[in-house]
């Protein structure tokens, strides 16, 4: 049967490229993949299940794609992903509507299962507890769904920090980094479908290569994907700062490919606090570290995220937070209230927070970032960014386009917007003279 299949992927960029190696398995199974769910005779939803606001996200795709059951084409669901892995055992009872759960481990297994739903086969159930090893050859299937010019690449799986608040190692499992190879191949493979920028990925990308190679080997992965001619940025996320090398450093300063970027989640910046976390850094290592990335590199900019309201954060505690903020002055900063997760040691913890209180704190240290995010900004006014194009901007009558500098990575930071009578392409790049700034966004013109 030559069944039409829909995909709705929910959650992290991780996610996404499992999404995208289950739509080039299905694609490669001869099934016609559609994008109207409306049309599809099975819809397949990639959950996310890190915390319960994800979750809920899911079970409300779940509920909304059940009524193509009822009034459409549509003969079955599938839930894969985090939450299908996290809750395999209560899926079937408390979403009746959902007739297969496919877990992290076992997705490139999808053909199978959506073969078993159509011959009649109810209840599909194909979680495994064993950790997953990724088929190479599979990935180097992905359908890429990303658009601009730039795509993801996962460069290991899983995680071996154990954040006292985090659910992913049971999730997900322990680290497994790709080979270098594998990682070059598909890289490769990327490069020749148009991707320029290469965003890499993984829970932790510091840690690439320990359990491979013995050493951390990041720097060498840089190396060999930037010899690939196509590829014109490499930009890091996940880097966990107490794992951030001097060779690091050096090969981000000197590699002219690797973007003077680092997405670098410090979660918090108080040492009682981070020890509660199950985190190895400290206040002062956390400092020296930004410290010589700032020395090695003026330009860098920095992404971190924070966790406020954890249990028994006190309100000192939160003050001196907000002052490591104001001197730290990152340039991008992202803030989550902490969430009890079921079975994290977190949740066991005495002196819970209460809600109202986080979300004041979390409103506060947005506040404060709002004003620092603007005085960077405004320190590119006069300044020429290269930008690679994401679009124009939709119903604009003035031809006014945004694109990405080296400092905002796709959906997380700001854009560059400025205006061009030519019609530009998604993924090329230009120089932009900045002109004015925002908050998170700048202003400029084209220049030759």
């Amino acid at each position: 049967m030559n069944a039409k299949i829909s995909f709705v992927s929910l959650g992290c960029d991780k996610n996404l490229i499992d999404s995208e190696i289950m739509l080039g398995l299905i694609d490669e199974e001869g099934y016609s993949i559609t994008y109207d769910d409306s049309e599809a005779d099975i819809i397949i939803i990639n959950s996310c299940g890190f915390i319960m606001e994800a979750n809920q996200e899911a079970i409300d795709k779940v509920l909304e794609m059940a009524d193509y059951k009822r009034d459409g084409k549509c003969k079955a669901l599938i839930v894969t992903g985090c939450m299908a892995q996290r809750y395999k055992d209560e899926i079937f009872e408390s979403l009746p509507e959902v007739d297969a759960v496919v877990g992290t481990g076992d997705f490139e297994n999808i053909g199978d299962v959506i073969k078993r739903l159509l011959e009649g086969e109810k209840q599909v159930k194909l979680v495994t507890d064993k950790e997953h090893l990724l088929n190479p050859d599979n990935s180097y299937k992905r359908i890429i769904t990303t658009t601009g010019g730039f795509s993801y690449l996962k460069i290991a799986e899983g995680c071996d920090n154990h954040c006292t608040y985090c659910t992913i190692p049971s999730l997900r499992g322990h680290y497994r980094s790709r080979t270098v190879e594998s990682l070059v191949k598909e890289a490769s493979i990327l490069a020749e479908k148009g991707v320029r920028e290469l965003i890499l990925i993984a829970q932790d990308t510091s840690m690439y290569g320990m359990d491979l190679y013995g050493e951390k080997s990041l720097p060498r992965l840089l190396r060999e994907l930037s010899k690939i001619e196509d590829i014109k940025w490499l930009r890091i996320l996940y880097c966990y700062p107490e794992n951030v090398t001097d060779e690091l450093i050096d090969e981000m300063a000197n590699n002219p490919k690797v973007l003077h970027y680092l997405d670098m989640p410090v979660q918090h910046s108080e040492n009682r606090i981070l020890k509660l976390m199950g985190r190895r850094s400290t206040r002062e290592g956390l400092k020296e570290t930004i410290a010589k990335m700032r020395a090695k590199m003026p330009d860098i900019c920095i992404r971190t995220t924070l966790i406020t309201g954890f249990p028994s954060e006190t309100g000192e505690e939160f003050k001196a937070q907000c002052d490591f903020i104001k001197e730290a002055e990152f340039d991008r900063l992202g803030v989550f209230t902490y969430s009890a997760e079921e079975g994290t040691p977190a949740a066991k913890m005495d002196s819970q927070i209460a809600e109202e209180v986080k979300a004041e704190r979390k409103d506060y240290i947005l506040q404060l970032q709002r004003g620092i995010s603007a005085s960077v900004c405004e320190k590119y006014v006069g300044k020429i960014l290269e930008v690679i194009v994401e679009g124009k901007i939709e119903g604009d009558e003035d031809n006014i386009y945004c694109g990405r500098s080296y400092r905002d990575c796709y959906e997380i930071d700001g854009f560059v917007f400025f205006k061009s009578d030519e019609e530009l392409l998604a993924g090329d790049f230009y120089n932009i003279k900045i002109t004015e700034a925002g908050d998170y966004d700048l202003i400029g013109e084209r220049i030759d």
